[in-house]
């Protein structure tokens, strides 16, 4: 799985399962969630393969993820789940890329979803903005990391041919097919070069003499 993917810096764990505590909680520095909003995010989420979260759970990680007295970019576990919104998003707007078909639903969704201004946590308020966004690209990760994963590695492939043939990579037709192709080749030469290294070609010399 390509470093951009690891899951270095979690979301807060209270997002994680479902919430059976009491609700309490109803703002985010300051901000009141609308339940009616909270019932049309959990909607989605239902969609793209997650359980619903209580309001407490999304002000309590708000919470947690607020530093005091810094009002600047967004945490790290943010930062993160953007650059792999911005992944799918590539992948989306690449016309060379064929996506699985069960895949293009839900990248579909979550782009969606990060470019509309109608959200959860509006993307003014500081540091938790996009808290939102993050939990949706998290919930739905599952059914798109392995497509998102041999994306960029087509992009790769696909930029190392260009350049061999002195093209450039967007004006390089080169296919999804042609990707699998590459790297069935690469497979295939990775195993003849560990056999290389694990044996040898000569064969097993005869004694020269023998003692009797």
């Amino acid at each position: 799985m390509n470093a951009l993917f690891s899951t270095a810096n979690p979301l807060p764990k209270i997002l994680l399962t479902p919430f059976d505590g009491p609700t309490r909680r109803r703002s985010i520095n300051g901000f009141q969630l609308s339940p009616a909003e909270v019932d049309r995010f959990n909607t989605l989420l239902a969609r793209v393969g997650g359980h619903a979260l209580e309001t407490d759970q999304l002000a309590s990680a708000g919470r947690e993820l607020s530093r005091p007295g810094r009002t600047d970019a967004a945490p790290p576990c943010i930062r993160q789940r953007l650059r792999w919104i911005a992944a799918v998003e590539q992948l989306l707007a690449d016309r060379r890329w064929q996506p699985a078909n069960d895949a293009v639903d839900t990248a579909a969704a979550i782009v969606g979803y990060a470019r509309s201004r109608d959200d959860l946590i509006p993307d003014w308020l500081p540091q938790v903005g996009r808290l939102d966004d993050a939990i949706v690209v998290e919930t739905a990760w599952p059914k798109l990391a392995a497509e998102v994963d041999d994306y960029l590695d087509y992009v790769r492939v696909r930029s190392h041919q260009a350049h061999r043939r002195d093209r450039t990579p967007s004006a390089f037709a080169f296919s999804r097919a042609d990707w699998e192709e590459v790297r069935y080749e690469e497979a295939v030469l990775a195993q003849y070069e560990k056999r290389i290294r694990e044996t040898s070609f000569l064969p097993v010399a005869a004694p020269i003499f023998r003692v009797h």
